[in-house]
């Protein structure tokens, strides 16, 4: 049996055009190898639109498995006080819809898959079929709209099964089993499982929730859960690989590239201070804590 047959074999999910998705590519070589997912998280724009990007190769240098690349968005709803920082700066210094999929098209060409973390309001004004297909033409894998609701999406659905994007919808411990049931069912790629009700960022502890949350996710649904917010250092990842297919860091790689900044350090330094985080978080996913099987 060659690699490529065991990867298909090992996942069950395919894209709407019936091949296997970049994402789902990813999420079954690393349950082949033991392991989660890394999934890093920057936003587009900061420091700079050339900043960003030199930091999310580096974050596919370090061990990223996937990157996801932030749209700023004035009235962000989920995002913590790191993020909204960074994505302040990146509108004040004029970041545009076509400077995001300039970065989605730079991660890409590394062969890590990138996709989306957006708002609507950003896509419906550029218009859902041509951001569907701008960013599949930009090498996108797929898109996470936190406040996009499943029974207001047929559109985007019927957009992203055209472009072979992988829509990714978001489940919270506060999900009924009829929401979680109806999320997985939209969701492809993974499904994107909040640790804790709140907002994005670093926390001494993982929600308590999650673990249960990701046991939860599996009862209705085979597609991979990834658990984000509050995964702050190297051994909160390795809980989490424990018992979820993905671990999603977003405001500790942030708030490296912030501090940064404030500090007045130089760009270069920044970036290799941010490559030893991630090399840090890779590690914990690839070491984890057993807790559940991830099947």
């Amino acid at each position: 049996m060659t690699e490529r047959t065991r990867v298909r074999s090992l996942s069950g999910e395919r894209s709407p055009s019936g091949e296997h998705s970049r994402l789902s590519r990813t999420f079954a070589r690393a349950r082949f190898d033991g392991r989660a997912v890394l999934v890093g998280y920057l936003p587009a724009g900061f420091p700079s639109v050339a900043g960003a990007i030199t930091a999310m190769r580096a974050l596919v240098e370090a061990g990223v498995d996937v990157v996801e690349v932030g749209f700023p968005y004035s009235d962000p709803t989920m995002d913590g006080p790191v993020i909204q920082a960074a994505a302040d700066a990146a509108l004040r210094r004029g970041v545009t819809t076509r400077d995001v999929l300039r970065t989605v098209e730079a991660v890409a060409v590394t062969g890590v898959p990138a996709l989306v973390m957006t708002y609507w309001n950003p896509v419906e004004r550029y218009g859902v079929t041509a951001f569907a297909r701008d960013l599949a033409a930009a090498g996108g894998a797929g898109v996470i709209t936190p406040d996009l609701p499943p029974e207001e999406a047929g559109p985007w659905l019927a957009a992203t099964a055209e472009a072979e994007l992988d829509p990714v919808f978001l489940v919270a411990p506060s999900s009924t089993d009829a929401r979680l049931a109806r999320v997985a069912e939209v969701s492809r790629g993974f499904v994107y499982a909040a640790s804790l009700m709140g907002v994005t960022g670093t926390r001494a502890r993982v929600g308590e929730q999650a673990a249960e949350l990701a046991r939860r996710v599996r009862a209705v649904t085979d597609t991979p859960v990834a658990v984000g917010l509050g995964v702050s250092t190297p051994g909160q990842a390795a809980e989490v690989a424990g018992f979820a297919d993905g671990v999603i860091v977003g405001s500790a790689l942030v708030k490296a590239l912030l501090d940064a900044e404030r500090a007045g350090e130089d760009p270069q330094a920044a970036v290799a201070a941010l490559r030893r985080i991630v090399t840090g978080f890779a590690a914990g996913v690839r070491q984890p804590e057993p807790s559940m099987p991830r099947v």
